[in-house]
């Protein structure tokens, strides 16, 4: 658990952990983006204004998301981004600046749109705490949930693009999926991995292909020199 706190003298960021072994800094881009949230989803706004809709995540896990698109027919260019969530400041804050990003200049096509990646949102950011990068990953995910959504309703259904998973364990049940969503919470290694997935515990023969998934997603989040 994290809570904002003014700077002061001794402390090594905006942010540190109750214990204060862990700290780190927000840009002055992101504490924007969270006070000053863009397009922010109010409670009067009619939600069948829009003909797109995507969620990603629920409260129970901690960060849910939901985001309403209109899309232009003819164009198929956002017209408009809207968005409620239940997360971090940087889950706000990236979702603020995702929505400024594809309704800008006109608005992004749906395919434009489907090009836009995790780590394109954070250069606009202006960075986030590596802990924090699957926020940004949140808003990309509901992004591509709504173009589906969008598709669904048109029936294009041979635009719609489905995310598969597979099983990677048979035991635990666990996808590399989960093994994703680990390695952007901060695990990156087997042993950190297991503790939040359980992946290998009853079923060891798995761990090589647990080990090649934790090295592929670090690469692809963190870049090659991570560790």
């Amino acid at each position: 658990m994290s809570y904002v706190q003014p700077s002061t003298p001794g402390t090594k960021g905006d942010v540190t952990t109750k214990n204060g072994t862990q700290s780190w800094f927000y840009t002055d881009t992101v504490k924007d983006h969270f006070f000053n949230p863009r397009n922010f989803m109010h409670e009067d706004a009619n939600s069948d204004d829009y003909n797109a809709v995507g969620k990603v995540g629920s409260p129970a896990c901690g960060d849910e998301l939901r985001v309403w698109m209109k899309v232009g027919p003819e164009t198929e260019k956002i017209l408009d981004f809207r968005w409620k969530t239940f997360g971090c400041g940087s889950a706000i804050a990236s979702t603020s600046m995702c929505s400024v990003m594809v309704t800008e200049n006109g608005g992004m096509t749906l395919t434009e749109a489907r090009g836009l990646k995790p780590q394109d949102i954070m250069e606009r950011l202006g960075g986030l705490p590596s802990r924090k990068f699957h926020c940004s990953v949140l808003c990309d995910k509901a992004l591509r949930d709504a173009i589906n959504d969008y598709y669904r309703r048109a029936g294009q259904f041979d635009k719609m693009i489905v995310e598969a998973t597979r099983v990677i364990d048979p035991v635990s049940k666990v996808t590399d999926h989960d093994i994703e969503e680990a390695v952007l919470e901060g695990a990156t290694t087997v042993e950190a991995v297991q503790a939040k997935t359980k992946v290998g515990v009853g079923n060891p023969s798995v761990l090589p292909a647990v080990e090649e998934l934790i090295r592929f997603y670090r690469e692809k989040y963190f870049g090659a020199e991570s560790k």
